[in-house]
């Protein structure tokens, strides 16, 4: 959860700019397998880009290409500092 986490923030501060802050809101994973060694490959895709609000789903895979984590993280974008 901790690297779908910091891939959807990474993306939400991405999109929101340099200068304004983000805050996670929620997030929620489904644990499909463990994966107790090896490299896991995690990718964001984005599921809706507001002004104020951002959605990321996030996809982790094995080495193998099995699914081993599915999350959902929602990012609120702050007022420009």
């Amino acid at each position: 959860v901790v690297l779908a986490e910091s891939l959807g923030s990474i993306g939400t501060a991405l999109h929101a700019g340099l200068d304004r802050r983000i805050v996670g809101v929620d997030i929620n994973a489904t644990h499909h397998r463990s994966a107790t060694s090896g490299i896991v490959t995690g990718v964001a895709t984005a599921i809706s880009l507001g002004k104020t609000i951002c959605s990321y789903e996030i996809i982790i895979t094995n080495e193998e290409g099995q699914r081993t984590c599915t999350a959902r993280i929602t990012c609120l974008i702050l007022a420009q500092r």
